[in-house]
């Protein structure tokens, strides 16, 4: 190592540089850091008015002054703060998205003033994507309210002194989310008539975007503008990524103040086996969503129908994007009237198919999505191929793939004479493979459930209060929660003292949170059921049952009565989308206080008979 501990002229000037900054360093950092939280808010308040008011001239000027002076100082920052670095090369590195988006805001300001030319604008007509600006900015601003969160973050000590569990966290961001969601739709310029929604109506179409459910009381292909659409599908991501997104941002926001409190939820979500791999894991469970949900994009792009008309490049596109998001979140929410029963995409399969593998993938569950399909992996593999999956990927895909088969085959059945009846034989089996998907928790539908026999929504009841597998965007009380509840019952039923799975032992504390998970489920699915008979009884018993575990198991299929509940009825609805996703095990501990297990004693064993 011959080269090691020797200088450049270029590192003597950046040391000596180093030393005459080094007293000022901490307190114009600190200074800039503190000083970014009134103009990110002022910054976040003139584009909801910017997005959310239809302005005149003079105002329109005043909310365009107040961003291009925030881009202006978050430039300065930005160059301020790479001055001011001991290893300005390290800087560019761990902050080049940053410098990515600071670098085109400038380029963009001095094309504009000097040139006279909008360099987006100019590209789109090149590429004949007339909206290429206009979608562009739209991401640029999405990206730039990231930035500005993480920055109110990193300037804010106040995360660190909060005294919340992980669960309680997980809980309180929800609500947060929700709360900014539903002021979001309330604005007049969300809607295509420019006024406002009612309280009730954003509340629950928010709660089911977050809660990644999507019921909705009205419909939001024609109520909702693009503005509208754009927030709700925000909103979708936000939900199907929350249980990592959270924990792992506010983490990042303040590392030394939150220690490993707020790691473990994601140790404990995914299975991760240390803080680095939780942390590696937070990495690729976004590069594994944004890659299938790009992919599902552009599969979707080209599988539009001919009967389905665009307006534009840029609608197709956004139609694709959306449609993607929704699927692999498995939300459920459609930009069509009648979902995917309308008349221009009844009959494209090919749609039909890859919104059904997109919202399988969704709801696999990440570690095993990650597991299966990432390279590292694939390469470990291959040098170890003694090696086999974990138990948990393999139980993942095996109940997927089994419930998907059956599902199937009984809608096949049960159908056959029913909403099947017009359909030839290709499109029974895609409609029968689409509903079967669908019925674990992603809510699209291609029949009307409305018209459907008794027997086929006592079934789907049954599909979708399992769900999804755990880790995943899916709801439903998981499929590895029915698997250790059923395997349970089974042993006992044969007398043996243990569990077992796949040559594995499963721990008591498994079975523990199994059979608590199933149990909250199961009560509170019944009391809100009660409830529901109280308030809305004229729908009877079988639509009521059906719309409740689709809201509690965040499915969003409907017999087609939700916007005709009663607004209890809705609020009812809107509780047990927040329960089922949060998780009632989860939302048990957030309320509880940990109580110590007391090892100095045992009281005798009680003597109870059972069944």
């Amino acid at each position: 190592m011959p080269n090691q501990g020797k200088h450049t002229p270029l590192d003597a000037v950046r040391e000596w540089v180093n030393l005459r900054i080094y007293n000022s360093k901490n307190r114009v950092i600190k200074g800039l850091r503190y000083l970014s939280v009134p103009i990110s808010i002022a910054a976040v308040a003139a584009l909801v008015v910017f997005h959310g008011f239809k302005l005149n001239a003079e105002d329109q000027a005043w909310v365009e002054w107040i961003l291009k002076g925030t881009i202006g100082y978050y430039i300065f920052k930005y160059v301020i703060e790479f001055f001011y670095s001991f290893n300005p090369r390290q800087y560019l590195r761990e902050s080049k998205w940053e410098g990515v988006l600071m670098g085109y805001m400038l380029l963009n300001i001095i094309s504009i003033n000097l040139l006279g030319i909008e360099p987006m604008t100019q590209l789109g007509q090149y590429l004949g994507f007339q909206q290429l600006d206009q979608f562009f900015m739209v991401v640029v601003q999405g990206y730039f309210l990231l930035f500005i969160a993480l920055e109110v973050g990193k300037a804010s000590s106040l995360l660190a002194h909060l005294q919340v569990s992980p669960p309680g966290m997980l809980v309180v961001s929800f609500i947060l989310l929700g709360a900014i969601g539903t002021g979001l739709l309330l604005l007049p310029e969300m809607t295509t008539t420019g006024k406002s929604l009612s309280l009730l109506d954003a509340s629950f179409t928010t709660i089911s975007a977050i809660c990644v459910t999507g019921l909705s009381t009205f419909d939001i292909s024609s109520v909702l503008s693009f503005k509208g659409q754009m927030v709700l599908m925000v909103l979708i991501q936000l939900g199907g990524l929350n249980f990592i997104s959270f924990a792992s941002l506010l983490a990042l926001f303040s590392r030394n103040g939150m220690g490993l409190r707020y790691h473990s939820l994601l140790q404990s979500s995914y299975s991760a086996e240390s803080l680095e791999s939780g942390m590696d894991l937070f990495k690729q469970v976004y590069k594994l969503t944004f890659t299938i949900e790009a992919l599902s994009a552009v599969l979707l792009y080209f599988s539009w129908g001919p009967e389905l008309h665009f307006d534009s490049v840029g609608q197709r596109v956004f139609f694709s994007v959306f449609h993607s998001i929704s699927a692999f979140n498995n939300a459920g929410f459609a930009l069509f009237p009648t979902g995917l029963m309308d008349p221009s995409v009844l009959e494209s399969y090919g749609l039909h198919l890859v919104i059904a593998f997109t919202l399988i993938a969704g709801g696999l569950g990440f570690s095993p999505l990650r597991e299966v399909f990432s390279w590292r992996q694939i390469k470990a593999r291959r040098r170890q191929p003694w090696k086999h999956l974990s138990v948990n990927t393999r139980l993942a895909f095996w109940s997927a793939a089994g419930l998907l088969l059956v599902g199937t085959a009984v809608f096949a059945m049960l159908e056959y004479h029913g909403t099947l009846r017009n359909l030839d034989t290709t499109g029974t089996l895609v409609a029968s493979f689409f509903q079967s998907a669908t019925a674990r928790t992603a809510g699209f539908n291609t029949l009307d459930f409305g018209a459907m026999a008794l027997p086929t929504i006592v079934f789907f009841v049954f599909l979708m209060f399992i769900g999804g597998n755990s880790g995943s965007t899916a709801g439903g009380i998981k499929t590895s929660t029915f698997a250790l509840v059923f395997l349970s019952a089974l042993s006992t039923i044969r007398g043996e003292t243990k569990v077992e799975l796949l040559r594995t032992t499963i721990p008591l504390e498994l079975l523990r949170r199994a059979f608590s998970v199933f149990l909250f489920s199961i009560s509170l699915i019944f009391v809100s059921v009660l409830a529901l008979t109280m308030t809305d009884a004229h729908f009877g018993l079988a639509r009521l049952l059906f719309e409740e575990v689709s809201a509690f198991c965040t499915v969003g299929l409907s017999t087609g009565i939700t916007s005709s509940l009663s607004a209890t009825g809705k609020v009812i609805l809107m509780v047990s989308m927040f329960v089922g996703r949060v998780g009632t095990v989860t939302l048990a501990f957030a309320l509880s206080k940990p109580r110590k297990d007391s090892a100095t004693y045992r009281y005798p064993d009680a003597q109870i008979e059972v069944g």
